[in-house]
């Protein structure tokens, strides 16, 4: 059979069948049926703090840990880069929102590989597509085409278009066939951070095409002034050198400057410093309409109307980094989405839950921006692979699916509604407001001490969440959690704060 209609049918949103995996040790559990979507999920919430995860379920002390697991962090310690702060214990498998480590431990991630795993592990769709096409063409270079990196781009398209970003109203009819090609295109790289440093090589070369346009320059005159970028504070877009000189926060930057220079950071929300910072000599602004690693704190819609009303006046390229927020973790297509068009950005970069775990990245970009690109202006090896890009479609057309999305909004106004009674219980420790919206949520504490804490306390009763900048905890679950999941997490999360305030 043709590859392309070997793999079709996998990105249909239906279920999915069984997949067998093996299971190891005494953690062995019945696989669950695949998983449906109730359409009144919602019943009565607590009316006072859950005491059922009051004292640690789990003890990661060093005599509470196995041979394997020994050898296996000793194995790293020696021969990988100490980059990261690991806890003491090594995983081993998963399955929907759940994990087991090689001493049998099971924990419910709430962290999902960082907002990656929007289906959760070993999703048996997703293994399905991997091996399928694994074995039939998994990398050729982007010498040659692929058939499924014009899918993949074709749907994030025509996606856009129905579901509202890029210029294109929500709920609007979708553009006719030829309207649609010209309307946006799609280059495809490896990770989040390779996707902001072509939108902003891509944003710099705009930037000196109009100034030569407005001066009748040269746009390969090193003089050209049209080349300074604007991020904000708190930001996070990556941690290669163009990515890091946009992501202000100082543990960061700090051991590898100088970074690029033109570089001017504003703050998040604040309407008063975009005259000053957006000029005739600025040839891009990045930013987060959720910051996910700074705070999972939102831009307001007036401040993003005003940050695109001040890039118009400039002949700015507007980015806007979704990669965290974006691809349904809100509820909708884009974090952007839900916005009026006149806060729409001219790029989308993506990548973590595209191919819910498989390396990709993706930037999405106005036809009227892109025009600058031609042949050899940017490049990967890897990027857009028959592999990644099949994942991709396959991903995507399950998360689009309307059931699949109504699930998540209900799940998720569930937990949020869990999440809101939380500063009233715990007045003394944190903050009164939740911060993000949808999958991407921020509780934050008056004690900046007290997030890892808690991360701490929570990963000692079964469940993984993440810090997010300095003051708080985030929750970014896989986006097919059920009503139970979100229930138990919050029962922790309410436990290790009864502990904590204590």
């Amino acid at each position: 059979m043709h590859s392309t209609a070997r793999l079709a049918h996998l990105s249909s949103p239906l279920p999915v069948t069984r997949l067998q995996i093996l299971a190891r040790g005494s953690s062995a559990t019945q696989l669950a049926a695949p998983r449906r979507y109730a359409s009144n999920p919602v019943s009565e919430l607590p009316t006072s703090p859950s005491t059922r995860y009051l004292k640690p379920v789990y003890d990661f002390s060093a005599h509470t840990q196995s041979s394997a697991t020994k050898n296996t962090i000793a194995l790293g310690d020696e021969y990988i880069l100490p980059v990261y702060a690991r806890p003491p214990f090594v995983l081993s498998h998963g399955r929907g929102s759940w994990v087991w480590d090689v001493d049998g431990r099971k924990f419910l991630d709430f962290s999902a590989g960082i907002a990656v795993n929007a289906l959760g592990h070993a999703d048996p769709g997703v293994s399905e597509v991997l091996q399928r096409q694994s074995s039939t063409l998994l990398h050729t270079s982007n010498v040659y085409y692929n058939e499924w990196a014009p899918k993949l781009a074709q749907l994030l398209v025509t996606l856009t278009h129905k579901e509202g970003g890029l210029g294109y109203a929500a709920g609007g009819t979708s553009p006719s066939s030829s309207a649609t090609k010209q309307g946006a295109k799609v280059f495809f790289s490896n990770s989040g951070t390779e996707a902001n440093e072509g939108a902003l090589k891509i944003a710099r070369k705009v930037g000196k095409d109009r100034w030569a346009a407005a001066t009748g320059g040269k746009v390969d005159d090193p003089s050209c002034p049209k080349t300074g970028i604007v991020c904000f504070e708190n930001s996070f877009h990556g941690r290669s050198m163009g990515a890091l000189s946009v992501t202000s926060t100082e543990k960061y930057q700090m051991p590898f400057r100088p970074l690029i220079p033109g570089v001017s950071v504003g703050k998040l929300n604040d309407l008063e410093c975009l005259h000053r910072l957006i000029t005739d000599d600025t040839c891009a602004v990045i930013v987060e309409p959720i910051q996910g690693e700074g705070g999972a704190t939102a831009a307001s819609e007036e401040w993003l109307g005003a940050v695109r009303k001040r890039c118009d006046e400039t002949g700015t390229v507007l980015i806007f980094d979704e990669i965290q927020c974006g691809l349904y973790r809100t509820g909708s297509l884009w974090a952007h989405s839900v916005l009026p068009i006149d806060c729409h950005p001219d790029i989308v970069t993506m990548a973590k839950p595209l191919a819910n775990g498989y390396p990709i990245g993706a930037v999405l970009l106005r036809d009227t921006i892109s025009s600058t690109m031609t042949a050899g202006t940017h490049g990967t090896t890897f990027g857009g692979s028959p592999t990644a890009c099949a994942v991709g479609h396959h991903v995507l057309s399950r998360l689009s699916d309307r059931a699949f999305v109504t699930h998540m909004k209900e799940m998720s106004a569930h937990m949020n509604s869990r999440l809101e009674v939380l500063p009233k219980w715990f007045s003394a420790i944190l903050q009164p407001h939740v911060r993000g919206r949808g999958f991407i949520r921020g509780l934050g504490f008056n004690n900046v001490s007290h997030p890892g804490e808690v991360v701490q306390l929570a990963r000692e009763r079964g469940v993984f969440l993440l810090t997010a900048g300095k003051d708080a905890v985030r929750l970014v679950p896989s986006l097919n959690v059920n009503k139970e999941e979100v229930d138990t997490a919050m029962d922790v999360l309410e436990g290790c704060l009864s502990s904590l305030q204590a």
